[in-house]
């Protein structure tokens, strides 16, 4: 069985994908209820939003970096420690940048963009994306 074989039958679909992409609007909309509570400026927003997405510029390199570096910033697993430490330690630059990082990483999710597999970009966990071909 080849590996592409194996990614497409791993791709989640139904009921479940629906819930996955739920589950991003629920982290997007608490992440910018959070931001706007905490009064961090949306400026700062604005700016930070999208910059996780610069990490796509390792496609140019090949799929697997692009993949790999995709993937090491759009997960919760980043955001979601920086922005209790920001919290609990009071450096409010670190909660807004993890508030931010959590809605950008949920706004994904929830338009179906998922982490990615090393056959290409639009190979992800959620399903395919765009034009996914090798």
């Amino acid at each position: 069985m080849s590996l592409s074989n194996t990614i497409t039958e791993s791709f989640v679909s139904g009921t479940p994908q629906l819930i996955l992409r739920l589950e991003g609007f629920c982290l997007f909309a608490g992440a910018l209820w959070a931001f706007q509570v905490q009064h961090a400026g949306w400026a700062l927003f604005a700016v930070l939003f999208f910059a996780p997405d610069l990490s796509m510029l390792g496609y140019l390199v090949n799929p697997k970096i692009g993949a790999a570096a995709y993937n090491a910033v759009h997960t919760t697993v980043v955001y979601g420690p920086l922005a209790v430490y920001g919290y609990l330690s009071g450096f409010s630059v670190a909660f807004a940048v993890g508030l931010i990082g959590l809605a950008h990483v949920g706004f994904d999710r929830l338009l179906g963009y998922g982490l990615k597999y090393p056959l290409g970009f639009g190979y992800t966990h959620l399903g395919r994306v765009g034009r996914a071909t090798h």
